[in-house]
């Protein structure tokens, strides 16, 4: 199977969770995408859903789906969100925000009972930080910023190599908040948990992509069939 068809598979397993009536959070990005498409064709069908999206790409999508959504002034909690990530290590923790949407993914996962991680095994990994960490900045005292985000690096034993993220037309990506983002290429976090205190703890800092004890099942998607992991 292709990548696309297994993050597909994916989905697909996912949307087993979904009951009517449900209030759903929708995430962003590839695999997340063929979810919202998936749930769409359930809801054509009859199934009772209202849902949050996390970034104007999947309010758009679901739109066009047909798929009622309201926001989270409307509601207090939702039953379950559904989203991609970028990394999964056992716990399961992530890494996400390779699309821009980690601020938002982040508000709706923690407004959520619980959480269903989808991706296709090639983002299952022992030890986070091969893909890129996201640390979403506010542009004003960038250079500040940056300085205490090393400083917190040292103090959780990592180091690499930093980027503000370009968007398509040469400048600073600019996320859905108005926010930039700088990329971190760590290689590995032996301390995730603790980075993530570090770098919330900075003014400058808006989010970033760690996301650590929100997910509460990963499923992902190989040639063997697809594997289920919940958080113990």
């Amino acid at each position: 199977m292709t990548i696309d068809e297994l993050k597909r598979q994916a989905a697909a397993k996912a949307l087993e969770y979904v009951r009517d009536g449900m209030k759903l959070g929708l995430g962003t990005g590839s695999t997340a995408k063929h979810f919202v498409e998936l749930l769409g064709e359930r809801v054509a069908g009859g199934l009772k859903v209202i849902c949050v999206p996390t970034s104007e790409a999947t309010r758009a999508q679901a739109e066009s789906c047909g798929i009622a959504l309201t926001t989270l002034d409307d509601v207090d909690r939702l039953d379950l969100t559904v989203d991609g990530a970028d990394e999964i290590d056992p716990q399961p923790n992530l890494i996400k925000g390779g699309g821009g949407a980690l601020l938002r993914e982040k508000i709706v996962a923690t407004a959520s009972d619980r959480m269903i991680v989808i991706a296709d095994e090639t983002k299952w990994v022992a030890m986070l930080g091969r893909f890129p960490l996201p640390v979403e900045v506010i542009p004003f005292g960038l250079a500040a910023t940056r300085r205490a985000i090393v400083e917190a690096f040292a103090q959780s034993g990592v180091s690499g190599q930093m980027a503000v993220r370009n968007g398509s037309d040469g400048h600073a990506f600019v996320t859905d908040g108005g926010h930039w983002i700088i990329d971190a290429h760590l290689g590995q976090i032996p301390d995730a948990p603790r980075l993530a205190g570090l770098l919330s703890s900075i003014p400058g800092v808006v989010e970033h992509g760690l996301f650590i004890g929100q997910a509460s099942i990963a499923m992902l998607a190989g040639s063997d069939g697809i594997r289920i992991f919940e958080r113990p």
